[in-house]
């Protein structure tokens, strides 16, 4: 026995549309996860340029559960293709026609995301060489004398989680 998809998880059907009602409801539905997703991205793009980066941050969980919509609904839209041309063909070009149009705001948001990426990684890098800087300079083997270094030296420095 195969799993198969939950349709309720979705606000359109995965199913082959087998009416013009239907299809236009596929391509209605699937143009709102677009819209909304455009709506996130746009104000995640915002945010990360304003510098608001926790603000964008919380928007994580809307933004995955849309994109994952959105791609099962072009996957479902591609695998229709035909049903959808032929039983809607309006709304299947204008939901081309949307289609194309996302794609370079998508791009603007990858492109803010990816500057501001660097931007942290930089800073940290600079913080972490001057923090180096400024230990260097301690000793931390025996001195001339030879005398160990006095007492024991906290930690200094910093460690980041390159993960995130």
């Amino acid at each position: 026995m195969t799993a198969q998809p939950n349709n309720t998880s979705f606000p359109f059907s995965l199913d082959r549309p087998n009416s013009p009602q239907e299809a236009e409801g596929f391509c209605s539905a699937l143009s709102g996860t677009m819209e909304a997703l455009l709506s996130v991205i746009e104000m995640e793009t915002d945010l990360v340029r304003a510098g608001k980066l926790k603000e964008a941050g919380e928007l994580q969980a809307d933004k995955a559960r849309l994109i994952h919509e959105y791609t099962r609904g072009m996957m479902t839209a591609k695998e229709h293709a035909v049903a959808l041309g032929n039983l809607a063909p309006a709304a299947t070009q204008s939901l081309r026609r949307q289609h194309g149009e996302f794609q370079p705001v998508l791009r603007i948001n990858l492109a803010v995301l990816s500057t501001a990426r660097d931007v942290a990684t930089n800073l940290v890098a600079t913080v972490a060489k001057a923090a180096g800087a400024k230990n260097a300079a301690a000793p931390t083997t025996y001195g001339r004398t030879g005398t160990a270094p006095e007492g024991p030296q906290s930690a200094r420095g910093i460690a980041v989680n390159q993960a995130l």
